[in-house]
């Protein structure tokens, strides 16, 4: 099994030994984060099967996921395991192999651009500045079910995400993210604090909404985004106006 980071979207960030292995699976099992683009690129008669999840829909189970990986490869597939971004940045490939261990399934793990790196380079937002940014935070932005409720919330360390020269990443923090401004001007955090959201990165169907944290959610709304979107925090997001360099076609 070939657990493969297929990059925030652009195929042109793919690295030379992901396209050669795509090139090379009889099975590919892909995310739902994974670009059309991409896509293209696996061998033409190689299995697909689509094991992508949503917010609220799951197509498999991440424990079915697991089993079915090593399930693929004791039946003697090259299985290409192909998923957004990097396989061991939110992208749960070590619960992946864990599995593929227990069946004594050999694998590698070829590293992908993480989300939060592609994204904000094709926004014109450089992750870390000595000017503005010393650190740099990934957080995922899932909502979560409260104990003994079904309410959902977000369980974050906002202590960490409000400490100053630094920028904050949030992978899959749309749904949340009024909560999310919200909570982060709550523990001091400059309601003036530049913010972008960008969606689908890397694309031609890039989109970026830039605010602050005072009118972010009202202004992403208005634009009518949807996943997938990443959100950026910190001063580095106003570098965009004189940085922002890639212009979509559409």
């Amino acid at each position: 099994v070939f657990l493969v980071g297929g990059g925030p979207g652009d195929p042109d960030l793919l690295t030379f030994r992901a396209l050669r292995l795509m090139q090379q699976c009889d099975v590919c099992v892909y995310d739902k984060l994974v670009s059309p683009e991409v896509m293209e690129l696996v061998r033409r008669d190689a299995e697909l099967i689509f094991v992508g999840k949503s917010r609220d829909q799951h197509t498999m189970p991440q424990e079915e996921i697991n089993e079915l990986l090593a399930k693929l490869a004791l039946q003697g597939k090259r299985v290409l395991r192909l998923k957004g971004g990097d396989p061991f940045i939110f992208g749960r490939g070590g619960e992946e192999i864990e599995t593929l261990m227990q069946h004594k399934v050999p694998f590698q793990v070829v590293p992908g651009i993480t989300a939060a790196n592609g994204v904000s380079s094709y926004a014109g937002i450089p992750l870390t500045h000595r000017d503005y940014a010393q650190a740099c935070l990934f957080i995922t932005g899932h909502l979560k079910a409260k104990a003994g409720s079904s309410e959902l919330t977000l369980d974050l360390d906002w202590v960490a995400m409000s400490r100053p020269q630094q920028t904050v990443v949030i992978y899959m923090g749309l749904v949340g993210l009024k909560e999310i401004c919200e909570k982060l001007i709550e523990h001091g955090v400059p309601s003036t604090m530049p913010v972008a959201v960008v969606q689908q990165g890397t694309t031609q169907r890039q989109k970026v909404v830039t605010a602050t944290l005072a009118d972010l959610a009202d202004k992403v709304t208005a634009a009518g985004l949807k996943p997938p979107c990443l959100t950026i925090v910190g001063e580095v997001v106003r570098l965009r106006e004189t940085l922002n360099w890639f212009k979509p076609n559409n």
